[in-house]
């Protein structure tokens, strides 16, 4: 179900492979089994009647080896219901290691790749409670946060962590021999929360009302209206951007930003009713560039190559 409903995460995120450093292979083979680890434990929490903290976080640790050769594999179904997975976790974890063999600059990277891990983790755990608890349990957890994030909400952080672009911007970028303690630095503070905050907002916005009606939780219900969901996402496209600036090949990354706004509001979802108008005027914003990404997005939707 991860593979056939969510392939085009793994697809979007490849985009990475393609960032100047990088070795094309390792990266796609990192980023399509990491991706498929998230995808596959967002089902895991999401299709069964379970609701225990302890087992999504069990579940989660997968995330943690996967990014580190120095850890053991761990029990990840040890309070899932469900045991036996014919080791099918276990081997996207260690795809994942084997991608991590001989990085130029990978323990830089690591740090900031450890961050995210354990943001995104949370999340999903806290996510996926009881819906009469897990909005306290965002909201403590989150709240921690907030003061090195002054320019965002609660929720608008919680949403950010939502996003692997991060992690794969920094696995990327670690394959530069040269690349410096500042230089992930700066692709910290332009991925987080500028362009992962875009990345999920863009991707609840289309999913509003499917979440509405399957009662899932959506970080753009907690906007007072459609107006201010538009100029949140908008003002957030226009920093992420503007932070592109700051990193080494700033044209990759900007083209990362403008590919998001395409990919996403290409979706039929995006220009259902009232969407049309709010759609129209974010892809406006990124200029030139992103209309033309639309119109091939759209025909590779057509093409069902997206």
């Amino acid at each position: 179900m991860s593979i056939s409903a969510k392939s085009f995460h793994c697809i979007g995120g490849s985009v990475y492979a393609l960032h100047p450093d990088a070795d094309f292979i390792l990266t796609i083979q990192f980023i399509c089994a990491l991706q498929t680890i998230s995808d596959y434990l967002d089902n895991l929490c999401d299709k069964t009647q379970t609701i225990d903290e302890n087992a999504f976080r069990q579940l989660h640790l997968s995330l943690y080896d996967a990014i580190d050769t120095s850890s053991f594999l761990g029990d990840y179904y040890k309070y899932y219901p469900i045991k036996e997975d014919n080791k099918y976790l276990h081997y996207l974890v260690a795809q994942c290691r084997s991608s991590l063999l001989n990085l130029h600059s990978y323990e830089k990277a690591l740090p900031y790749i450890k961050k995210y891990v354990n943001w995104y983790s949370n999340l999903q755990t806290y996510k996926h409670l009881e819906p009469d608890i897990r909005e306290n349990y965002l909201k403590n957890w989150g709240e921690k946060y907030l003061k090195d994030y002054p320019k965002i909400s609660l929720w608008e952080f919680s949403a950010a962590t939502g996003s692997t672009l991060g992690i794969f911007a920094m696995y990327a970028a670690s394959h530069n021999p040269h690349f410096k303690d500042a230089d992930f630095l700066s692709l910290d503070r332009a991925y987080f929360p500028w362009i992962c905050g875009l990345h999920i907002l863009l991707d609840y916005y289309i999913d509003y009302m499917e979440d509405l009606e399957e009662k899932q939780l959506n970080f753009t219900f907690y906007y007072k209206d459609i107006k201010t969901c538009e100029d949140r996402i908008i003002f957030f496209a226009k920093k992420s951007l503007e932070m592109c600036d700051t990193l080494k090949y700033p044209l990759f990354h900007k083209t990362v930003v403008k590919g998001l706004l395409a990919m996403y509001l290409s979706d039929s979802k995006a220009f259902l009713k009232y969407n049309k108008k709010v759609s129209t005027n974010i892809i406006k914003q990124g200029g030139r560039n992103t209309v033309f990404y639309h119109r091939m997005c759209k025909i590779l939707r057509h093409l069902k190559l997206l």
